[in-house]
This record gives structure tokens, C-alpha cells and sequence, in this order.
């Protein structure tokens, strides 16, 4: 009879969640943090979103590679300009970094979980340095073929930053910080993203004429976002997985907002690390064992791997990033009357206005929500620019609807489907093959995103641009439904229930214990 009742309490346990301090300690923190979980007082959450931004400023520079063929090709097309374009070498030009960005893909796969998450964001900030110094350099060159190679280099290097840059720093925010702040660090990679396509609109708009000097400013930045990775600590989980049990401490201790010296035994802290640990060695325990072949067989990995991929699908299908990159040209297409690259400074502050929002609507909606919706919205305005051609002497009469569509188009796909699959990426995976399965999924999704960007002139050529915008529509409308049927809700799980649901099918319901003095009474509970 014992042995059951040990075997009943042992699961009633709950897994660890985050608790209240009680400590003596606590009474030098601010009243206001009194109430709150050691990783959501002031001072924690201060540290994880400094540190998350000093990581996301080196995505902000792949959002300036990923806009600046919207505001170059204009220039590069001009036959009067000394180097010049013509329209197979400006296709090219444009997509060549979405076939590099599988291969930053499969290196993120490979060096996250060998390097760490931090060396990982300092070497994907390298290879975009050299990518913009390529490009700045080029020129120096008199012969023009010479130049045009050494352009498609550098917007390679770009690509492969991009394509690195997807998973790290998401990866990074989400094991550093606890559940109910995770949306919103992990959110930060898409707001640099969308920061850096909004910079490099606004240098198109002022320097229209000087491409070098856009090379060169942007060259500048990437140079002084790759110096800030310096000061970021290291992943305390993914030193745990390594036996750096002292800096992982050190590390853990920092995000908490806990001095560095430790003065006091502060039990919230050697709960969530002692939790932290015994992840970490059933992780290494797994690795050992298996190979990414045999872990890729396991359902908490190609579930999520296959759900992934198919979302990255979805959104290159749709036209996002199409738009984002050919910004200015379809703004012409679509009969925009007013200046096509004041149109993409418009598209650039809709998005980061947008993204600033994202976080409170993906905790208040969810994910799943959040990405119908946006999927849903962004057909309508594709139906809508359609039907603009479609019908020339009434809804093609109404000027304003061309820029309305465009904006609102922006919003919508920031509202999900150019964020969730980055945001979410950071989040459906296991902690052994995060790195490995995050950069599996990227690799095929950055495979269709360059197909998709090398037949637009092609697609458009053939389809036309109204039949062209419906069958963006029709894809928009196809996601939806996938997110609705397939996508999780991640919102409010921990990384560990996440995991499980992908083994199970469905989320377990367990007692939910939120600080020290709830597990008193439950032990006392148990023990009557």
C-alpha cells in the first residue's frame, strides 16, 4: 500500500513551473516584483530583452538584404548608368540570396547545437560583413562582368545570413526566459527583421542615385551589430548540455536578475536549475544514443519538422516576401499614382508598427487565431488588387484602393504569416534537435522562397499581374485552412508540454503548482 500511494504522489508531482520567491532576499527587491516569478522581476526582464536585442541587431541587417533589391533595381536598370541590368541578371540579382539561404539553413542546423546559440549569432554577423563588403567593393572594378559576379557573391553571403538568422536568436530568447514573457523576446527577431526592411526603404527613398553609399552605410551597421554579440552570456540551457555546469550558473543567475556573487540560497533559483539540468541530461543521455537519422524518426521531431516546413511553404507561396522584395515594381503594377518608393517606406512602417503589436496579440488571440486571420486578410487584399484589373471602369476607377490593399496586404502577413513560422520555430522543437530540426525546416522553406522570387518576372509575364494576385489569394486562403487544421497552440505551454503533445497528440492536463507555498499544501494534501 505504501509503495502505490509513493507511486500516486510521484504523479500528482507537478513538472517545475515558475514560483514566487520566498527568501530573504526578497526583500530587497522592489515591491512591485514581490508578487512575480524570479525570471519576471524588473531587473530579469530587463537583462533578457538587452541582451535579445543585442542578438535581434544583427537580424535587422538580413531585414536590409532582404528589402534592398526594391530600392536598387530602379537604378541598376537605368541604361543611360554606366553599369547596368538587364532583366534575367536583375532576377538574379534579387533572388540569388534566397538559393544561398538552404545553406544558411543546414549551418545554423549544424552549429547551434555545436558551437552554441551566441557563436552562432557572432558567425552568422561575420558572413553578413563580408556579404556587404563584397558588395561595397565591387565597383572598384573596371571590368562589368567582374562587378555583376562580385554583386551575386555578396547578395549570396546575405542569403546565408538570412537563412542562419531565422533560429538562433528565437532559439536564444526562449531558453533564457520563462513562458509568459517568451512571446515577446522571440518576437524581437521579426521586429529587426522588419526594422532593417524599413531602414533600407528609407535610404532608397534619400539615396536614390548612390547604390555604393547604401552598400556602404549598411556595411557600417553590420559591422557594429556584429561587435555586440560580445557581451551576450551564453544559453544556460545549452551549456548544461555540454557539462558547463559553473557558467551555466553564472549565466542563469544573470537572467534572473540575481547578483553575480552568491550571497543567499535563493530555493526558486536551485529549483528551475536543478530542472534545468535534469532536461539537459535526458537530452545528452538521448543524443548519445541516437543520431539525427534516428531522432528525425521520433514524433516530437518530424512532426514538428513536417508542420514547420509546410507553414515556411505556405508563407513563400503567398507572396510575402515577393512583395517585401519587389515592393516598389509591384506598387507600379498595381497602378500606385503616387511615388512607388515612398509607397515602400509606407509598407516598412506598417510592418513595424504592426510587429510592435504583435506580442499582445499573439498572448491575447494565440498563435492559431493569429494566423487565420492574417491568412484570411491578406487574400481579400490580393482579391482586391486583382479585381482592380479585373474591372478597370469601377473597382480599377478608385485610385486610393491600389496603396490601401498594399498596406493593409503588409499588416495582415505581419499579423501571422511572415511572423508565426519564425516565432514558432524557436518553439515546437525538443531542446536535442532544436538546432538540427530548426535549420532542416528553413532549409526547405528558403528553397521555395527563391523559387518563388526567381519566377515572379516570369509568373507575371505569363499570368498577368490580376491573375497573378488571385493565385496569391487562392494560396492565402490554403493556409488558413492549414493553420487551422495543422498549426498548435503554443501560447502559455512550456517547451516541455510542447514536446510531449507532439509524442501524445494532445496537451496533459496536470496540476498546475505556481509557488513554494502551494507545493507545501499539496504535500501536506498528499500525506492526509
Amino acid at each position: 500500500m505504501k509503495g502505490q500511494q509513493e507511486a500516486q504522489e510521484e504523479q500528482l508531482v507537478p513538472p517545475y513551473k515558475p514560483t514566487v520567491i520566498v527568501k530573504d532576499v526578497a526583500k530587497e527587491k522592489d515591491p512591485l516584483d514581490k508578487d512575480k516569478p524570479l525570471g519576471e522581476s524588473k531587473l530579469a526582464v530587463l537583462r533578457q530583452e538587452l541582451m535579445v536585442f543585442l542578438g535581434n541587431s544583427g537580424v535587422l541587417g538580413s531585414g536590409m538584404v532582404v528589402s534592398m533589391p526594391a530600392v536598387t533595381l530602379n537604378q541598376l536598370h537605368d541604361e543611360t548608368q554606366p553599369f547596368w541590368l538587364n532583366k534575367d541578371e536583375s532576377s538574379w540579382f534579387a533572388s540569388i540570396q534566397n538559393m544561398a539561404c538552404p545553406l544558411g539553413g543546414l549551418l545554423v542546423s549544424y552549429f547551434l547545437d555545436r558551437i552554441g546559440r551566441k557563436y552562432t549569432i557572432l558567425l552568422t554577423n561575420l558572413i553578413g560583413l563580408i556579404g556587404w563588403i563584397l558588395l561595397v567593393t565591387s565597383f572598384m572594378h573596371d571590368n562589368r562582368d567582374m562587378i555583376y559576379y562580385q554583386m551575386l557573391l555578396g547578395r549570396a553571403f546575405g542569403g546565408i545570413m538570412i537563412g542562419m538568422f531565422v533560429s538562433p536568436v528565437g532559439v536564444y530568447s526562449a531558453e533564457i526566459s520563462l513562458p509568459r514573457i517568451r512571446g515577446r523576446l522571440i518576437l524581437g527577431t521579426s521586429l529587426g527583421l522588419a526594422s532593417g526592411i524599413l531602414l533600407m526603404y528609407c535610404l532608397g527613398y534619400f539615396i536614390r542615385h548612390n547604390i555604393v553609399l547604401i552598400f556602404a552605410i549598411s556595411c557600417g551597421y553590420q559591422l557594429m551589430a556584429t561587435l555586440l554579440v560580445f557581451p551576450m552570456p551564453e544559453s544556460p540551457s545549452w551549456l548544461l548540455t555540454k557539462g558547463r555546469e559553473e557558467r551555466a550558473r553564472t549565466s542563469l543567475r544573470y537572467f534572473r536578475g540575481l547578483p553575480k556573487k552568491e550571497a543567499d540560497y535563493v530555493p526558486e533559483f536551485e529549483a528551475e536549475l536543478a530542472h534545468m539540468k535534469e532536461v539537459a541530461d535526458a537530452s545528452m543521455s538521448t543524443a548519445a544514443s541516437e543520431s539525427l537519422s534516428q531522432m528525425i524518426h521520433r514524433p516530437e521531431v518530424y512532426k514538428p519538422v513536417l508542420m514547420m516546413t509546410t507553414f515556411f511553404g505556405f508563407q513563400q507561396a503567398c507572396g510575402v516576401v515577393v512583395i517585401i522584395v519587389y515592393a516598389v515594381q509591384i506598387a507600379q503594377q498595381a497602378g500606385v499614382t503616387i511615388d512607388p518608393v515612398l509607397v515602400a517606406v509606407m509598407l516598412g512602417v506598417a510592418r513595424i508598427i504592426t510587429t510592435f503589436f504583435m506580442s499582445g496579440i499573439f498572448e491575447k488571440w494565440g498563435r492559431k487565431p493569429s494566423g487565420i486571420f492574417s491568412a484570411t486578410g491578406m487574400g481579400f487584399c490580393m482579391l482586391l488588387l486583382a479585381a482592380g484589373s479585373w474591372f478597370p471602369q469601377s473597382v480599377g476607377m478608385i485610385h486610393w484602393l491600389p496603396v490601401l490593399c498594399i498596406v493593409a496586404h503588409i499588416v495582415f502577413s505581419t499579423m501571422g504569416m511572415l511572423t508565426l513560422p519564425f516565432f514558432m520555430i524557436s518553439e515546437v522543437f525538443p531542446q536535442r534537435a532544436r538546432g538540427s530540426a530548426s535549420g532542416i525546416a528553413v532549409f526547405f522553406g528558403m528553397i521555395l522562397a527563391f523559387v518563388m522570387l526567381k519566377i515572379y518576372p516570369n509568373m507575371e509575364a505569363a499570368l498577368g499581374t490580376a491573375n497573378l494576385f488571385a493565385f496569391y489569394a487562392g494560396i492565402s486562403f490554403l493556409a488558413a485552412a492549414f493553420i487551422g487544421v495543422f498549426v498548435p497552440e503554443t501560447r502559455g505551454r512550456t517547451l516541455e508540454e510542447l514536446e510531449e503533445r507532439w509524442q501524445t497528440g494532445k496537451f496533459s492536463r496536470r496540476l498546475t503548482v505556481n509557488n513554494l507555498k502551494d507545493v507545501e499544501l499539496h504535500e501536506v494534501f498528499l500525506k492526509k
